[in-house]
């Protein structure tokens, strides 16, 4: 006891936790999680594979119970426990995990789906062909082997596979402090941008010899293989969005690349209802988790308008079918399930693989060189083996050559020894041979003494001495080298090349909440105290002139519809105040809640001093260049400012126009800068002036005189021209008229305008205009709140100093207050404006 206390050394408790912990990190990351950048293969999937070889487990011999395998390779090359083991073997075989499987199944091994892969004692296995290939110069010496856990075997340290495997099958695993993650390739690919680096490479050797050009660059090497490597090729299929994750997974080793489930759209038989139909999902995406995401989805109401969900999956392939309900934009409803499920979702690439024993992150051609190089150290290695096969047999027929010649010398040798050590020695020395000829001669048959043999044995020598010669030419010629390693290659290539499976499309950008919303044209209303609301133009039917109308937004006595607005959900509407401030709002962001329904008070949705109301609004796709916001006020003041000044408005609003007491912003519209303003009076008063005739000012001017007003009389509609349009006028008593607008000569601004149309007690003050064709739609509504939808069409053209005819019957104690023309959204000026 006093002995063994005498001989502890004391140790710091850091230093020992600090050594232990590298040696426990070290062994997990090169003998257990990570791949050789060799073979592509971690340790328990190359001793998986070897152990089945070894068992003469070829692609072309039977299967084998899997219990069996199992036991084998854990008896003697992986003690880890059986579950590992075959947890290996059955992702080996799996098509939806592996680009090119290296076993071959028989039996349940899992699925898709997430079902995991019968017992190992009811399942069998063998090598697939490529593993064989993969395997097949391991007898020639052309890798090293190392002792197995327990020293009473070997196994290779790698296999010398004859295809860049890391890229072909990808590789993923979790080490201590690093991952790596290696998505799947195309075999005819990931050759042909190795045979185009060998090709290269070989190119500037011999350039280089000539002293006329230099090596590729890394930079030009890695544009070569990305123009021949276009991307991933996952087992699975799909989509991958967009080629920049890819770009910078080749280039730097690490990369995010966005993958994406195929889908199309399909119509019920009857014409009414569509289906969205899933085929092909995204790399280890769970098909049974996913749908039932999709299922909690719905039923959480995150998603709405599917109507069921199915999945008619079979032998042929996969199926998932989404039924829409009727109405439903098929389009919306698969950018929310993109959004919200693994329908989409990104795959983040770590190329890290063992490279001389040291974990390493490679780019694309870092990968390619390293699997070139080790494709030339095998090819050497086997063409040294079989050449020193060859000379070793060379040398034994040279032996046999020389007894066939001298047979009777050597029969009486051999008859008068008394050993055979006795012989051997007798033939060395009288003979000039080498122990191995002498043993050579020993053991000949006595049939090898017939003329015939003694013909084989001279073609064989003739035959070996070729092949000798042309061994020692391919160790001699680097060239010869890499033409053998090229066209080894292009025979894997014809032998399991096939086609791409994932199709890379071009990158849309990020989904928007824009993608997830459906494209109509609203009506969006706001009553006096400031309640905002949308509702789908389809929810008011067409009628002519003279109809009743139907109740578009409910009004209490005292509140009534104060504005009229008709713009796209995916549009930007500005909102402009009486006080001359913008604000910026999103359509789809109003509350659509039904043409009976009160809306949403503006101030919960933009930050609106108390004081101010919404004079004007317009829906805007872009804020480009050459367009600009015309703006009148009550007082006829107009200014003109440059829709790119607009672009950056901040969550308080920004200053459009300056506004003086008293006075109110009242309307604005979009123009290209080359039209004609058209402003009209309450008093029904009007004047036409070119655009030109106000100069651009800055957001916080205060404008020009566009109008002198007589005493009591007010702007109320300010309108661009439109060529070949009419000028619609509507009174408060429901009446209006058209008028040509050669009717109203140009004048100059500032001037007090002519008659536009004559007021009287019978059709009450002008509300609004606006300028239409016949085709164009425009609503009208009243104060309680009843809309008129119709075409211009139906009312006929009329000249100026008339009244007009009824448009809208209305109740005596009600009146019209906005009027509102219906834009298509092609318009020249790609923008829609309403009143």
């Amino acid at each position: 006891m006093t002995d063994f206390a005498a001989s502890k050394i004391p140790i710091n408790i850091e230093d020992e936790m600090k050594r232990s912990y590298m040696d426990y990190a070290m062994s997990v990351i090169i003998g257990r999680a990570l791949p050789d950048v060799r073979d592509g293969l971690k340790p328990a999937h190359r001793r998986v594979l070897y152990g089945m070889r070894q068992m003469g487990l070829a692609s072309n011999r039977g299967y084998r119970k899997c219990a069996k395998i199992v036991g084998e390779v854990m008896g003697n090359y992986h003690p880890h426990g059986d579950a590992s083991i075959y947890d290996t073997l059955v992702r080996l075989s799996q098509d939806f995990n592996m680009r090119y499987a290296l076993v071959d199944g028989q039996g349940n091994f899992g699925s898709i789906d997430g079902d995991p892969p019968a017992a190992m004692r009811y399942t069998e296995a063998r090598l697939q062909a490529l593993s064989d290939d993969v395997m097949a110069d391991l007898d020639k010496e052309t890798v090293d082997f190392v002792p197995n856990y327990d020293e009473t075997t070997e196994e290779p340290s790698v296999l010398p596979a004859p295809i860049p495997n890391l890229l072909v099958n990808g590789s993923s695993g979790i080490a201590v402090g690093m991952a790596t993650n290696v998505p799947p390739h195309n075999l005819k690919e990931i050759i042909d941008g190795v045979i185009w680096a060998i090709e290269q490479e070989q190119e500037a050797k011999g350039s280089q010899d000539q002293e006329t050009s230099s090596p590729l660059s890394q930079d030009q090497k890695l544009r070569g293989l990305l123009e021949r490597i276009p991307g991933p090729d996952f087992p699975t299929g799909g989509f991958i969005v967009g080629r920049a994750g890819i770009a910078s997974a080749y280039r730097t080793g690490r990369g995010a690349i966005v993958m994406r489930a195929k889908a199309s759209i399909e119509q019920n038989k009857k014409g009414d209802k569509q289906s969205i139909i899933v085929t092909e999902i995204p790399y280890q995406v769970n098909k049974a988790r996913l749908i039932e995401k999709i299922a909690e989805l719905v039923s959480d109401k995150v998603i709405e308008g599917i109507s069921d969900l199915r999945d008619e999956s079979d032998r042929e392939g996969m199926r998932v079918v989404i039924e829409l309900k009727r109405g439903e934009v098929a389009e919306v409803i698969l950018n929310n399930l993109y959004k919200h499920t693994q329908l989409q979702t990104s795959f983040g690439v770590i190329m890290l693989a063992i490279v001389g024993g040291r974990p390493k992150v490679l780019n694309l051609a870092e990968l390619v060189d390293s699997f070139v190089d080790f494709r030339r150290e095998v090819v050497v290695r086997r063409t040294q083996f079989e050449l020193r096969k060859a000379e070793a047999r060379y040398h034994i027929l040279e032996g046999l050559k020389i007894a066939l010649d001298q047979l009777d010398a050597v029969i009486t040798l051999i008859r008068g020894s008394k050993t055979v050590p006795e012989a051997r020695e007798g033939l060395m020395t009288r003979f000039s041979l080498s122990q191995v000829q002498s043993q050579a001669i020993l053991d000949m048959q006595l049939q090898r003494l017939t003329g015939l043999e003694r013909q084989k044995i001279l073609d064989e020598m003739a035959e070996l001495l070729k092949t000798i010669e042309r061994l020692r030419a391919i160790l001699g010629s680097e060239t010869l080298l890499m033409q053998m390693i090229v066209g080894e290659l292009k025979d894997v290539q014809r032998k399991y090349g096939d086609d791409r499976r994932t199709q890379i499309i071009e990158e849309s950008g990020e989904l928007s909440i824009e993608d997830l919303i459906a494209e109509e044209d609203m009506a969006i209303t706001v009553s006096n105290p400031g309640y905002i609301k949308r509702t789908p133009i389809t929810s008011y039917r067409n009628q002519r002139r003279g109809g009743k109308g139907r109740i578009g937004m409910r009004t209490r006595e005292e509140d009534f519809v104060s504005h009229l607005f008709v713009a796209s959900t995916h549009a930007y509407i500005m909102i402009f105040s009486d006080r001359g401030r913008a604000y910026w709002l999103k359509v789809h962001e109003i509350p659509d809640v039904g043409p009976g329904g009160k809306g949403k008070a503006i101030a919960n949705l933009v930050s609106m001093a108390p004081d101010e109301r919404i004079a004007s609004m317009l829906a805007v796709k872009e804020f480009e260049e050459g367009k600009f916001i015309v703006m009148g006020t009550l007082k006829g003041v107009v200014k003109k400012t440059e829709l790119s000044a607009f672009s950056n408005p901040r969550a308080g609003g920004i200053i459009a126009m300056g506004v003086e007491d008293g006075d109110r912003l009242m309307a604005a519209q979009i123009t290209d800068g080359t039209g004609e303003v058209f402003i009209g009076t309450r008093d029904g008063v009007a004047i036409r002036f070119p655009e030109g005739d106000a100069r651009p000012m800055g957001r916080s001017a205060y404008g020009v005189k566009g109008i002198s007003l007589r005493e009591g009389d007010e702007v109320v509609a300010m309108e661009m021209v439109r060529p070949g349009s009419t000028l619609l006028t509507v009174t408060e008593h429901g009446y209006g008229k058209r008028t040509e607008l050669d009717e109203y000569r140009v004048q100059s601004r500032g001037g007090v305008g002519i008659i536009n149309i004559q007021t009287s007690e019978r059709n009450g003050r002008v509300v609004g205009m606006a300028s239409v064709h016949d085709e164009d739609e425009f609503m009208l509504i009243t104060q309680q709140g009843k809309i008129l939808r119709t075409v211009a069409r139906d009312i006929r053209t009329i000249g100026r100093a008339t009244q007009g005819v009824r448009l809208i019957e209305i109740d005596a104690d009600d009146r019209v207050v906005s009027l509102a023309r219906l834009v298509e959204r092609d318009e020249e000026n790609g923008t829609e404006v309403t009143n």
